[in-house]
């Protein structure tokens, strides 16, 4: 009996996974649903459970999911965004398996009410002297599109050649299909035009008359960047001055800086491609850093 459980709930995963290569989901967002998926089948082979069942009961399927979200805060010692996050991922395998939206969910953790994480003035200085010190044009304008735009990883991977505008006074990098379809555009500081014009220049000149992606970040064989090998280019030059960055960070700082030097918030939702404005306030709030300053303030 346990052994045709964990057969079909496995039949069911990879039915899943090749369902899920097919969605229009960046390639973090499919291998953080792929490990977080086999956690929880992980979970139910322990206990049991017939994924099967699950599907069909929305009673039972809600307790499992109370007892697997008491696992991951009381054994896996998780933290609030971790369980929502394994929670988002496993509705989103049961919907493919049949069961109505909603149903069955269990509510999610309440985050702590503080801003996304984002360099310091001071970490943001030491990064930029080490993107500065790059030898490839690259890597420089690979870190700085991303410092001063705040595209996302999977948008910095879709660009085009012709969807970055470096001549004239219209400097801009165009974002055709950010998240959810929306189209926007980013105008360029004069520092991402600057090592952008650079890249550009080196890349036209190193694969003229070949053949090429028309992705504008390109490999030496001439095909475009994945995001996993973007990222790496960013963690790379963080290393390089003792700091842990990701393009992910990038992103936040980016959006912080612009929320702190008084920007109004339509403006920067409209710069981070938000749908909602709520999701463009969570950079109001205040850091990990500013409630320590707060408390080291007490007389």
């Amino acid at each position: 009996m346990k052994t045709a459980i964990l057969k079909a709930s496995n039949d069911r995963f990879q039915k899943y996974l090749a369902w899920l290569e097919r969605q229009p989901l960046s390639d973090q967002t499919r291998r953080a649903y792929r490990s977080r998926i086999n956690h929880f089948l992980g979970f139910l082979g322990t206990s049991g459970e017939d994924v099967r069942a699950l599907v069909q009961t929305e009673r039972e399927r809600a307790h499992v999911l109370r007892e697997y979200k008491r696992y991951l805060k009381q054994e896996l010692q998780s933290s609030p965004a971790t369980v929502n996050a394994y929670l988002t991922a496993i509705d989103h395998f049961f919907q493919f398996l049949g069961a109505k939206p909603g149903h069955g969910r269990v509510a999610r953790e309440d985050l702590p009410q503080e801003a996304p994480r984002a360099l310091t003035k001071e970490e943001q200085k030491r990064f930029l002297r080490s993107v500065a010190a790059c030898r490839r044009s690259k890597d420089r304008a690979v870190a700085l599109l991303l410092f001063y735009t705040g595209i996302r990883i999977s948008e910095c991977a879709a660009l085009k050649e012709h969807d970055v505008s470096v001549a004239g006074r219209k400097n801009r990098v165009i974002v055709r299909n950010g998240k959810g379809d929306r189209y926007r555009e980013i105008p360029l500081n004069a520092e991402a035009k600057e090592a952008l014009s650079e890249w550009i220049s080196e890349r036209n000149e190193k694969f003229d008359g070949q053949k090429t992606d028309k992705s504008l970040f390109l490999n030496p064989q001439g095909k475009g960047l994945s995001t996993s090998s973007l990222d790496l280019i960013v963690r790379k030059i963080g290393q390089s001055c003792g700091l842990t960055v990701s393009a992910h960070l990038l992103r936040h700082t980016c959006l912080t800086n612009l929320v702190r030097n008084g920007n109004d918030l339509v403006v920067v939702a409209e710069i981070g491609g938000h749908k909602r404005l709520e999701t463009t306030r969570r950079y109001t709030l205040p850091t990990q850093s500013d409630k320590e300053r707060a408390v080291d303030g007490l007389v």
